[in-house]
């Protein structure tokens, strides 16, 4: 691909972004995104054969920011403490980027194999599965690892439309974090 190949795939890309931080998922049109990038509502195809593929590849750059953001988590501590500070950002992440976080999980929309996906996101939680074998060495740590994914995902969404808050008037999500962790792992060890 040449530069400015290069450079008008990436304007589609970033424009898609800003899209559905901004509007949500709803709004990721390609003609919606093909304007906003500055280009023909045709210019997309040239890149992205399919909506799925340019979904993809919004979808990847989420994946990255989110194992950006989980990289700068200290290697440190236990391994339970550590798995409490990948939840901490994970549910920062949800909360902060909800747009991104709907269209990174909504596999229905997405086929993984498309555009590096599983390549970008399974890496994340094959170190959530390592902790949480470390830390549960008495069960299957894959098996763990993905309920507790899942019902750190649930605490994201239930917070974010109101429910939670509302069902426990908690105005913080940690307490209710510290619980799904206990739940899952057990009780943090006295220091």
């Amino acid at each position: 691909m040449t530069g400015p190949e290069q450079g008008l795939r990436a304007r589609l890309v970033d424009a898609g972004v800003e899209l559905v931080d901004r509007e949500g998922l709803g709004a990721l049109s390609l003609r919606e995104i093909a304007r906003r990038a500055g280009v023909s509502h045709g210019a997309p195809r040239r890149h992205f054969p399919t909506h799925l593929d340019l979904l993809s590849a919004v979808a990847r750059r989420g994946f990255a920011d989110l194992a950006a953001r989980a990289d700068e988590v200290p290697d440190t501590g236990s391994p339970r403490a550590r798995v409490a500070r990948l939840a901490r950002v994970y549910l920062d992440f949800a909360l902060t980027r909800p747009g991104m976080y709907e269209l990174m999980f909504r596999h229905d929309l997405l086929e993984s194999g498309r555009m590096g996906l599983r390549e970008t996101s399974l890496p994340l939680f094959g170190v959530l599965v390592d902790l949480v074998g470390a830390v549960r060495p008495d069960t299957d740590g894959r098996t763990t690892a993905a309920a507790l994914w899942a019902n750190l995902h649930g605490l994201a969404q239930l917070w974010r439309w109101g429910s939670l808050p509302l069902a426990t008037g908690a105005d913080d999500v940690s307490g209710l974090l510290g619980a799904l962790l206990d739940a899952h792992l057990g009780p943090e060890a006295p220091a």
